[in-house]
């Protein structure tokens, strides 16, 4: 059977087209793709399509750019696809019946349809590493395919489109993408309300951690953290059960990449802050029925927990506001700087135990003479592992760290055992010291020491990025700021 034949069986067997549909669909992929006499010798419909790619660009269908192979592959797997008003017809019939099926569902369509590109991501490195706060968790990014320079090239003479304005925009589903903007022909989007407001859930392609998603406002605007934040989050843990949701922060340095879109991320992952224990707890005046404290993590932060969500949501507000205004020259916390601000608050919630949770991360997004990247931000002895900011994934324990560190870390190993090798010059203090506290090191194990310490080094940015530092001084001053907001 050739691989055209091949594709149009599995796209009836997995879609809404019946036998009835095959000579249509034939012509149809025909038309995309050129004459294929190739016999089939993939199995799966993901490995079918790529093959399907290639033969287009032998067919010369499409230019050999790494775009124009995406764009025909989502065209390909969009067959498969309901299209929006079913997909989200069926979501909301079974939502209305089981909720987790309802949402297992459409995640197990969007890897169906190579819209969460597992391929890719079954590529990344990930291992986790014990510290002082539990399991860190560390991934080294490659699934992303990289621009080709022609791409780049091609990408640089284009008008600026406007359309869609982002990303992360509804106007993406379905749109057949360009050199400068990713496809998403086989995207779709689950519609939801938050409050008055038209939401969409989307999973991520990409994706990060297990059922990796996106809520996005329906609206293009630009990221706010507020009082509307906390409930808008607390409500989608109601809706998605078994999954975590939280916001990047709204400033720069200490923002996600993407400010110009109110969204949040979720997800059905448990991580390193979540299990990590509250080491001091108190309530806060008010309030006395929500559990407060401070967590054990290297960055600064308080953990609610009850059941009454107004509560927790008016509690949250206020320790916002009381952030947004507060000092403390003693420990480098400065709220404004004229009319910039500089404090905000990265918060995640979860149900736990039947309870509401929610963790707000303090955060400040100050520089200085002495680090101009960010007082609270990876300093410059800890950017050889990792020097972009550090979002609301990390946040949570999970580093996200370059593609170059793949060939660079096992460079380091030969360091390490005195081999010839050609490793980077920025890598060298780090390098050494593992080197003396390792003398046991062999080829059997040096990865396996190299990852510990690649681990430890995680831990350190996110001891840099914590306002309120590990140490005595740091604690008394995380307490001032708790007392600030007001104790029973």
């Amino acid at each position: 059977m050739d691989l055209i034949r091949k594709f149009v069986e599995q796209v009836i067997e997995k879609s809404d087209y019946t036998e009835l549909d095959k000579y249509y669909l034939y012509n149809h992929v025909l038309h995309l793709v050129g004459k294929c006499e190739k016999e089939c010798q993939e199995a799966s419909i993901i490995d079918v399509k790529d093959a399907l790619v290639e033969q287009a660009v032998l067919n010369q269908k499409i230019d050999d750019l790494s775009s124009s192979k995406d764009s025909l592959g989502c065209e390909l797997m969009d067959l498969i696809t309901p299209i929006p008003s079913v997909l989200n017809q069926r979501f909301n019939e079974t939502y209305a019946q089981d909720k987790k099926r309802a949402i297992a569902d459409f995640y197990e369509l969007s890897k169906a349809n190579d819209y969460v590109k597992t391929k890719a991501i079954a590529k990344n490195i990930y291992f986790k590493t014990p510290t002082d706060y539990g399991n860190l968790e560390i991934t080294i990014n490659l699934s992303k395919p990289e621009k080709d320079p022609k791409q780049i090239a091609l990408a640089k003479k284009l008008a600026p489109s406007g359309y869609p304005l982002c990303q992360l925009c509804m106007e993406n589903e379905g749109y057949y993408g360009r050199v400068d903007h990713p496809a998403r022909t086989n995207h779709r989007i689950v519609r939801f309300n938050l409050g008055e407001e038209v939401w969409g859930f989307q999973y991520s392609p990409y994706a990060y951690f297990n059922e990796h998603c996106i809520f996005l406002d329906g609206k293009h605007e630009p990221m706010v953290i507020s009082k509307e934040t906390f409930s808008n989050l607390l409500e989608i843990v109601e809706k998605f059960p078994g999954y975590f949701a939280g916001s990047n922060a709204d400033l720069p340095i200490v923002g996600g990449s993407i400010l110009t879109h109110e969204h949040y991320q979720g997800g059905r992952h448990v991580f390193a802050m979540e299990e990590a224990p509250v080491e001091k707890s108190f309530r806060f005046a008010g309030f006395e029925n929500v559990s407060a404290g401070i967590v054990k993590w290297p960055m600064s932060v308080i953990r609610l927990n009850g059941s009454d969500k107004a509560e927790l949501v008016a509690l949250s507000a206020k320790i916002l506001d009381s952030w947004r205004k507060y000092s403390d020259e003693k420990v480098n916390v400065k709220a404004f700087d004229g009319d910039v601000l500089h404090h905000t608050i990265t918060p995640i919630a979860r149900m736990k135990n039947g309870n509401y949770e929610l963790d707000l991360v303090l955060r400040d997004n100050q520089t200085s003479e002495e680090y101009p990247d960010g007082i609270f931000h990876p300093h410059k002895d800890v950017q050889h592992i990792k020097k972009e900011n550090i979002g609301l994934i990390e946040v949570m324990g999970l580093a996200i760290l370059p593609p170059r560190l793949k060939d660079e870390l096992t460079e380091v190993g030969k360091h390490i055992l005195g081999t010839s090798n050609e490793m980077k010059e920025y890598h060298r203090v780090w390098a050494d010291e593992i080197k003396q506290n390792h003398p046991e090191a062999t080829a059997e194990n040096i990865t396996e020491i190299v990852n510990q310490e690649t681990g430890r080094v995680f831990a350190r940015v996110l001891e840099d990025a914590g306002v309120y530092k590990r140490n005595k001084q740091g604690q008394e001053a995380f307490m001032r700021f708790v007392e600030n907001v007001g104790l029973e």
